[in-house]
């Protein structure tokens, strides 16, 4: 009887150098961790900074950044105050008894601020720009120049203005202007709150087209810093002067900031072609400092990691490989390939190799023909013929001509030794 054993196991595809799950995991749980780390604590601080953000400049807001406070004031005296966050809806409302505050000038595009400057001119009434940079500032408030913002503090009126006077000192800076008005084109500036010797609060008043108030920094509006100095005083008299406030917050849903057929500009600061806003534009500041410093921890733990493996070192194989069985799997691969020429090339490039010694030929003018030919002549007798046919010529057409051009080879070599 024949006993039929089980099937042969068959042999696994990984090699001793193969890295297990374990070790995989071991290797790599350091820097998995770091990453989750990272990404915690990039979601906490946009969870923290968010919390802060919100509500900011709402008059219906009572946080720390809101305004509701000022709008509260401003209801007792009378004062209505209206919540627009369309430049449609801010455009209609605004009139010559009413007062248009433009919470972030800074965000509408090139087209909103075009038309916004152009319904606001003429109608009587006064517009309030927080905080306008030097983005907004040339279409909304021609002929005026925003300069690098300063920390804001308590400063005195130091103008002739009557609210400045009354509020006395107020908590101002951040951006500081330059106008290049004069009374000769009818537009009475007055200068306030100097800052480094240029104003934070700007005056802009004409008589046919109303007036423009900028105020370099928004920070007196807020509810924390409302009670502080003179600021409610000021706030009071800059948003109060007319009995009907529109208060205007920019948002990114406004069918306006994605409609650039009616931003055309006016010419006002050379900028024409900034008709429209990229893709960038429109992700707030915090998103894009927050993912470059996740490159910059990746680009980090990356460098870190390599570092961690060292330099490269020579390692011993596990196995010794014969140089018999290595030439002979060699030739097995160019056989396969029907790559004559190459064996022939290798073949005539070891034989020129070992001549070149024995005819006193220097090793790099081994496979020079003009110089390796006449020495290995020299050697030979006529009989044995010119050597240029089996060092120096073409490949052979077939594996017998191979074989022949090793045996020529051979017997070449064995004649310079012997002579």
């Amino acid at each position: 009887m024949t006993t039929v054993g089980p099937p042969p196991t068959p042999i696994s595809p990984s090699t001793s150098a193969s890295l297990t799950p374990h070790q995989v995991w071991t290797r790599t749980r350091g820097l998995l961790l770091a990453v989750l780390v990272l990404v915690a604590a990039g979601i906490a601080l946009a969870a923290t900074r968010s919390g802060e953000q919100h509500g900011r400049l709402d008059p219906r807001s009572a946080d720390r950044y809101g305004s509701r406070a000022v709008a509260e004031l401003l209801k007792d005296q009378g004062v209505s105050v209206q919540v627009v966050t369309t430049l449609h809806a801010a455009a209609s409302a605004a009139g010559p008894d009413s007062t248009l505050l433009v919470a972030g000038p800074n965000l509408l595009t090139p087209s909103q601020q075009s038309v916004l400057r152009t319904t606001t001119t003429g109608r009587g009434g006064r517009t309030v720009l927080l905080a306008a940079g030097p983005p907004s500032v040339g279409r909304l408030a021609p002929g005026v120049r925003a300069k690098s913002s300063v920390p804001v503090s308590a400063r005195s009126p130091q103008c002739s203005d009557t609210a400045a006077r009354r509020a006395g000192d107020a908590e101002t800076g951040g951006f500081r202007y330059t106008s290049d008005g004069s009374a000769s084109d009818g537009l009475d500036t007055l200068a306030c709150y100097p800052a480094d010797g240029l104003p934070s609060v700007l005056f802009l008043k004409h008589p046919a087209s109303g007036d423009t108030v900028l105020l370099g920094s928004p920070d007196l509006l807020y509810n924390d810093r409302l009670d502080n100095e003179g600021n409610a005083s000021l706030a009071l008299q800059l948003l109060g002067s007319r009995p009907h406030l529109v208060w205007y917050l920019p948002s990114l849903s406004d069918p306006s900031a994605a409609d650039s057929s009616g931003g055309q500009d006016n010419g006002t600061d050379g900028d024409s072609a900034e008709g429209e806003s990229g893709f960038l534009d429109l992700i707030p500041s915090g998103w894009l400092w927050g993912t470059l410093q996740l490159a910059l921890a990746a680009v980090l733990a990356a460098i870190w990691r390599a570092r961690r493996l060292g330099p490269v070192v020579t390692e011993r194989l596990p196995v010794a490989i014969r140089a018999s069985e290595s030439t002979e799997g060699r030739a097995r691969l160019q056989r396969k390939a029907n790559a004559r020429d190459r064996a022939a090339a290798s073949l005539r490039h070891a034989t020129r190799a070992r001549l070149a010694p024995l005819v006193g030929v220097s090793p790099r003018d081994a496979h020079s023909p003009e110089t390796l030919l006449p020495a290995v002549s020299v050697r030979l007798s006529p009989a044995d013929g010119d050597p240029r046919e089996s060092l120096f010529g073409p490949p052979p057409s077939d594996d017998a001509a191979l074989v022949h051009l090793a045996a020529q080879l051979d017997t070449l070599e064995r004649e310079v030794r012997t002579s």
